[in-house]
């Protein structure tokens, strides 16, 4: 990765790796439940494909959950972004998926001129824009749980539209 520091390398290959190995919640929500938004995202070419899973009550996200399957990087992704969006709310999460989709498409300093949401642990992405055919991967989990969050799980969400 051209101009990322070898132990930002190190760090992306390593979280990247563990959340992939093992994903944090992935499970489903019963879409019955009063509150309970899915979504469900599809990118064709590369075969990743999950659901997204958002309990909102009084515009805070209760509980986020993925289930589905994909490469390493979009399940870190859909992980990673259950545990950035879990208790915040709608607004915070609106501003960390542009923050997010400035860092995997332009870098560090698109994604702080994009919003003030901290990015943490997601900053680990920011390898990804190095390698344009691995944005959709890491950037469909947020996509989807975006189209959630606007209730418009009818549809089936892809990055390669």
């Amino acid at each position: 990765m051209t101009g990322v520091s070898d132990d930002l390398r190190d760090l992306y290959q390593e979280v990247i790796l563990e959340h992939a190995r093992s994903p944090r919640n992935r499970r489903a929500l019963d879409p019955a439940t009063p509150g309970v938004h899915k979504a469900e995202g599809f990118n064709r070419l590369c075969g990743d494909r999950l659901n997204v899973y958002l309990h909102l009550q009084d515009g805070v996200v209760q509980d986020v959950c993925f289930e589905g399957s994909g490469c390493a990087i979009s399940t870190a992704s859909a992980s990673l972004m259950t545990q950035s969006v879990k208790g915040h709310t709608e607004a915070e999460i609106e501003a960390m998926f542009r923050a997010f989709h400035a860092l995997v498409t332009e870098g560090r300093e698109a994604a702080a001129a994009a919003s003030d949401a901290v990015l943490g642990k997601l900053e680990v992405f920011a390898g990804v824009r190095e390698f344009p055919a691995r944005v959709k991967c890491a950037s469909l989990a947020w996509h989807t749980m975006h189209a959630a969050l606007k209730a418009n799980g009818n549809a089936v969400v892809s990055t390669e539209d």
